[in-house]
């Protein structure tokens, strides 16, 4: 039996702006896992997991041996994974085989709501882990996540891959992403081999970042969940309150093909994460929690200038109970319900903070930052 485990993430700055091409944002890699066990198989595959109920998905070849066909279909990306990892597997000449796969997860609730915590992320990395190790592909870490990141494109090109980073690299990370939308064209075009090192990679990165000695990291979970593909969508779709804000700008300047507010949006997203990125290197406790303040005023206006709700009562809850003690907080990843995080000093009395969110109805999550996983390669 092969076992595989990849943790969940937290979006500590730059959501929204990090699905646009280049754009930065960083993020956190917590201790809490979705683990993948694979067992050998003959005749058909079989997925077992809680999100399936009690039968298992069962998946079978063409009679050529390298296509999948899957007997009940749902939207999922275990089965994209699979699928990329295995026209990789035929490209490289290694023999098709049959395999169970067992998931479990430790990113819901006992009642099995989802934190937020990234799980279609975490259980597209550590399939493409099991995989990798059962047919001896030998692949890098960077290459996991690239294989990620085409599988999961595969349903959604608005998926900026910054969770897969933080899946595969573990610790806490500066990315940025790639041109999904021309990667998806690439693939589609030129197959999964060629995809893997060609040109439409250009922007991507990663780097670990440390945060500074002097800070804690604080989780809270307001019980609401929120669909980040369905706000990610809203907000770069032109509203009637974005166009209304649009009018803001000189009616002498040509249009732009987005609306201004979130052009100034991505601008200002990049500087903050940049200063949150050098605070960090700076060991500067303060500067951080600075920016992270600015990073909530700068999601609070643009929620006003699309009409989405990014920072519900809850968050906004969350946020003022962390800052009436001197933390500063926001909301992690699209908002809209899930989680919110907030940056204290040491010598803040964390525990002052996660009373008062118990109060408030918000659930404190015993987080911290999973294990680094080794060397980040060049994209």
């Amino acid at each position: 039996m092969i076992e595989t485990r990849a943790p969940g993430k937290l979006f500590i700055a730059g959501e929204y702006a990090v699905v646009e091409p280049g754009q930065p944002a960083v993020l956190i890699a917590v201790d809490r896992c979705i683990t993948v066990r694979l067992t050998e198989s003959e005749g058909a595959g079989r997925i077992h997991s809680s999100e399936y109920g009690q039968a298992p998905v069962i998946w079978r070849r063409e009679d050529d041996g390298e296509h999948i066909i899957v007997d009940e279909r749902p939207f999922d990306y275990v089965l994209s994974a699979i699928s990329t990892v295995e026209e990789l597997r035929s490209g490289r000449g290694a023999r098709p085989r049959y395999f169970d796969l067992e998931i479990s997860s430790e990113l819901n609730d006992a009642d099995g709501r989802k934190f937020g915590l990234g799980s279609s992320a975490a259980v597209t990395v550590a399939t493409i882990a099991a995989l990798d190790e059962f047919y001896e592909l030998g692949l890098t870490l960077t290459e996991r996540f690239k294989l990620a990141v085409l599988a999961t494109i595969a349903i959604s090109t608005k998926a900026s891959g910054g969770d897969l980073a933080a899946s595969t690299f573990g610790g806490w990370i500066r990315y940025s992403s790639p041109d999904r939308a021309a990667l998806h064209a690439h693939r589609e075009a030129h197959g999964v081999v060629s995809a893997m090192t060609c040109a439409e990679w250009a922007g991507c990165s990663a780097r670990r970042v440390t945060p500074p000695s002097s800070v804690d990291l604080l989780v809270g979970w307001t019980g609401s969940p929120a669909s980040t593909e369905h706000l990610v969508k809203r907000v770069h779709t032109p509203s009637e309150r974005a166009d209304q804000a649009s009018t803001e700008y000189s009616e002498s300047t040509p249009a732009p093909e987005k609306p201004r507010p979130l052009v100034s949006f991505a601008a200002e997203s990049h500087t903050l994460v940049d200063d949150l990125v050098a605070a960090f290197d700076a060991d500067d406790a303060e500067a951080s929690l600075t920016t992270i303040r600015s990073v909530r005023t700068l999601l609070r206006r643009l929620s006003d200038s699309t009409g989405s709700l990014i920072e519900t009562e809850a968050l906004h809850d969350l946020c003022e109970i962390a800052e009436t003690h001197g933390a500063a907080a926001k909301p992690s990843g699209a908002g809209g319900g899930d989680c919110g995080i907030a940056l204290a000093h040491s010598h803040t009395e964390a525990q002052t903070i996660l009373s008062g969110w118990e109060a408030a109805g918000i659930r404190p999550l015993d987080l911290g930052a999973h294990r680094e996983e080794g060397e980040i390669d060049e994209f």
